[in-house]
């Protein structure tokens, strides 16, 4: 099975949210709850697509914080900032476990076509809770590195838009980031992609944001995995 990726490429890394699973619009919802919970009647409430997609996903639970209320005028300290993400992961938790986990298929097709390919394969995620995610999604078993929230704050690497949870990736995978292919829904992550130098950068547009993802510097946008497999 072709991959639709340049010869040369030796690795694949994809975001989880959005990408692998159908959990995006969990975590959208667990936002939106805790801003709302927070702004209370008064002020705006968290738009679940806009906010969403302009503030917090792809990002690091407090950075996605910091971002949305400072696009508010709003100004915290940083006990409450803690104290709001840890809100928005309860939140995601009982979520995840009350719903469970839905993956596309298109996507699972290609990890194991890309894995039978002979390439290396690495989860990159902002999240906290992404070996639970995989696990209840049974897919656990299909990637040699994950890199992770908890990974993450443990080697002091920042979040994407920068590069550096991409660049260990490839690191603990042993590949130089040009051979090295990144998946992504976020902005965020294709510009964390595009600014480490990997190549190609793939936006997965499951939300209708296809020009953004390109002006964040996606090489190519798919609106699944599965339009790059082609038979051998």
């Amino acid at each position: 099975m072709k991959l639709g990726l340049p010869d040369g490429t030796r690795a694949c890394l994809f975001d989880m949210d959005g990408v692998l699973t159908d959990t995006a619009s969990v975590h959208a919802a667990a936002w939106k709850q805790m801003f709302d919970e927070f702004l209370g009647p008064e002020r705006e409430p968290f738009d679940i697509h806009r906010d969403y997609d302009d503030y917090v996903d792809g990002k690091p639970r407090e950075d996605g914080t910091r971002s949305f209320l400072a696009s508010r005028g709003i100004e915290v300290d940083e006990v409450t900032i803690t104290l709001l993400s840890d809100r928005k992961n309860a939140l995601v938790q009982v979520k995840i476990a009350e719903l469970g986990v839905k993956v596309f298929d298109g996507s699972v097709a290609y990890v194991r076509a890309a894995t039978a390919a002979g390439l290396k394969t690495a989860v990159v995620s902002a999240s906290a809770n992404t070996h639970q995610v995989l696990a209840a999604a049974g897919i656990d078993d299909l990637f040699h590195v994950v890199i992770d929230g908890i990974v993450a704050k443990r080697r002091d690497l920042a979040g994407k838009p920068a590069p550096d949870t991409y660049l260990a990736a490839a690191h603990d995978l042993g590949v130089e980031p040009g051979e090295a292919a990144v998946f992504e829904d976020a902005q965020a992550g294709v510009a964390a992609g595009r600014a480490g130098g990997f190549h190609p950068v793939v936006g997965v547009d499951r939300v209708g944001q296809a020009e953004e993802l390109r002006q964040h510097g996606a090489h190519l946008v798919v609106k699944d995995l599965s339009e790059l497999l082609e038979p051998s």
